[in-house]
C-alpha cells in the first residue's frame, strides 16, 4: 500500500517541487504579501522589515555552516569511514540497506543533527557501492532519520530552556532536560519513530522495474595523489605531532568545560567538540584540509539561502504574522489539546522559519502565556514546538541540502518519499504528545 501511495507522491514532487533557492524566493513573496494583506502593513514597512532583517542570522548561519563542515570532517575521518564501511557490509539486500541506513541516520541525528545529516548521506553512498537499491529512496531514508533531531541530545529548544538566563527565564525559570529530552513522552515518541520510520521506508521500496540505480563507480572517491614530502612546509602539513599538539588541548578544554565547570551543550560547544575530534582522527593537517575542501561544497545552500530566511523571519515576527498565525491555532485549544495545536502551528511556522532557536523566539511569547492560562504542561508545550520544527523538515527542503550535496541528487528526487513519511510520522508524534 505504501509503495502504491509513494508512487504518485514521488511523481508529484518531481514535477512541481522547485529548487530550494526558488522555494525560499517564493516564501519571501508569500510572507510579504501575507504581512500586507493580513496584518495591514504598508509595502514600504514590509520592505524595511525584510531589508533590515536580511543579515540578522549571520552568527547563526556561520554556526550552521560549521555544524555541517565539522560534522562532515568527523564523519569522513578514517575511523568513522571504516566503521560505516563495516556496517554497510552487513546489508545483503535492498530492503536491508534501506532499514540499515534509516537506523544509522536516526541514531546519529538523535546524538547531533549535523552529524546525523552527514553520516546518513555518507553511509547511503557506501551502501550504494555494495547493494543494488533504488538510490532515491536510499538517500531519502538517510534524510528521514533527521526527524528525531529536536527530541535528541542537541535539541535547541530543550537545551535553551535548560540554560540559566534564557530569554523566557523570568516567565518559566529553568526546565531541566529530565522534563523534556528524557521525559517519558519524548522517549516514547523517539522509540516509536525508531520502529516506524525504517518500516515505512522499507515498505516504500519500488519494484525492480521502477527502481532507479546508480553506477557505483560514480560514487568512488578519488584517491589523493601520492607525493613525496620534500619541502619543510609539506612536512608541517603532514605532521601528526602538530595535530596532536593542538587537538589534544582542545579535547582537554572540553573535559574542563563539562567535568570541572559543569558546562552545558550549545552550538558552539558542539562545533568545538566535532572540530577537535576531527583534528585528532584525521591525524595530519593535510588530511583535515582535504576533508574540509570536500565538506564546504555542501554549504553553498546555507550561505545563499539563510539571509533570505532571516528576512522572512523578520517579516513574520515584526509584522505580527507569526503571532497571529499561532494565536489563531491555539484559540480553540484546551489544556489537553494545546500540545497538539502547538505541534501543528510549529510545523506550519517552520516552513517559513526553518530554525529551531529562531522559531522558539517567535512562538514562545504566544505558547507560554497560553500554556499558563490553560494550565498545560510547559515542558510538553516546548517539546511540541520542538517536534513541530523537526517534523516539517521532511517537507521543507532546506535542511536536505547537505545530504543532497553529498549524495549528488536534487530535492525533487527524494521529497516524494519524504512526503509519505511526513503524514505517518506526524500521526505518531501527535499521539505521543497528546496521550503518552
Amino acid at each position: 500500500m505504501l509503495r502504491f501511495i509513494s508512487r504518485p507522491a514521488v511523481k508529484l514532487v518531481e514535477r512541481y517541487l522547485p529548487d530550494p533557492y526558488i522555494f525560499v524566493l517564493l516564501l519571501t513573496l508569500v510572507a510579504a504579501v501575507a504581512a500586507i494583506a493580513v496584518e495591514r502593513q504598508t509595502p514600504l514597512t514590509v520592505l524595511r522589515m525584510w531589508g533590515d532583517g536580511f543579515w540578522g542570522l549571520l552568527t547563526f548561519s556561520m554556526q550552521m555552516l560549521l555544524v555541517l563542515v565539522t560534522g562532515f570532517m568527523l564523519a569522513s575521518s578514517p575511523p568513522v569511514k571504516r566503521l560505516l564501511a563495516k556496517l554497510a557490509g552487513t546489508a545483503k539486500s535492498a530492503g536491508g540497506a534501506i532499514v540499515l541506513v534509516t537506523l544509522v541516520s536516526l541514531a546519529a541525528s538523535w546524538i547531533n543533527w549535523g552529524f546525523g545529516l552527514v553520516v546518513g548521506a555518507l553511509f547511503a553512498k557506501e551502501l550504494a557501492r555494495l547493494v543494488r537499491v533504488d538510490y532515491r529512496l536510499l538517500v531519502a531514508s538517510a534524510y528521514s532519520g533527521f526527524v528525531v533531531w529536536h527530541g535528541g541530545l542537541a535539541g535547541s529548544i530543550p537545551l535553551t530552556i535548560a540554560t540559566e538566563g534564557h530569554f523566557a527565564f523570568d516567565q518559566i525559570g529553568v526546565i531541566g532536560t529530565g522534563s523534556t529530552i528524557f521525559a517519558f513522552f519524548n522517549l516514547a515518541i523517539v522509540v516509536c519513530l525508531f520502529v516506524a520510520v525504517p518500516l515505512i521506508n522499507r515498505l516504500m521500496l519500488p519494484s525492480e522495474k521502477e527502481s532507479i540505480y546508480i553506477d557505483p563507480k560514480l560514487l568512488d572517491d578519488e584517491p589523493a595523489p601520492l607525493t613525496r614530502t620534500t619541502r619543510p612546509a609539506e612536512k608541517l602539513e603532514n605532521s601528526l605531532a602538530l595535530s596532536l599538539l593542538v587537538g589534544v588541548p582542545g579535547l582537554l578544554f572540553l573535559l574542563d568545560h563539562f567535568l570541572l565547570r559543569g558546562g552545558s551543550l550549545n552550538l558552539n560547544v558542539v562545533n568545538f567538540l566535532f572540530l577537535f575530534v576531527a583534528i585528532v582522527l584525521h591525524r595530519t593537517p593535510h588530511n583535515l584540509l582535504t576533508s574540509l575542501n570536500e565538506a564546504i561544497k555542501g554549504g553553498a545552500g546555507i550561505v545563499i539561502q539563510f539571509p533570505f530566511y532571516a528576512g522572512i523571519m523578520a517579516i513574520m515576527v515584526q509584522s505580527g504574522l507569526a503571532q497571529s498565525l499561532s494565536e489563531w491555532l491555539v484559540s480553540f485549544a484546551s489544556a489537553a489539546s494545546l500540545p497538539f495545536w502547538s505541534f501543528i502551528s510549529a510545523g506550519l511556522v517552520n516552513i517559513f522559519v526553518p530554525s529551531g532557536g529562531g522559531q522558539w523566539a517567535v512562538q514562545a511569547p504566544v505558547m507560554l502565556p497560553a500554556a499558563e492560562a490553560l494550565g498545560a504542561d510547559v515542558a510538553r508545550i516546548a517539546m511540541a514546538v520542538a517536534w513541530g520544527d523537526a517534523w516539517t523538515n521532511l517537507l521543507q527542503p532546506f535542511w536536505a541540502l547537505p545530504v543532497l550535496a553529498i549524495a549528488g541528487l536534487k530535492a525533487k528526487d527524494i521529497m516524494g518519499f519524504c512526503l509519505v513519511q511526513l503524514f505517518l510520522t506526524g500521526l505518531i508524534i501527535s499521539v505521543g504528545l497528546t496521550w503518552f
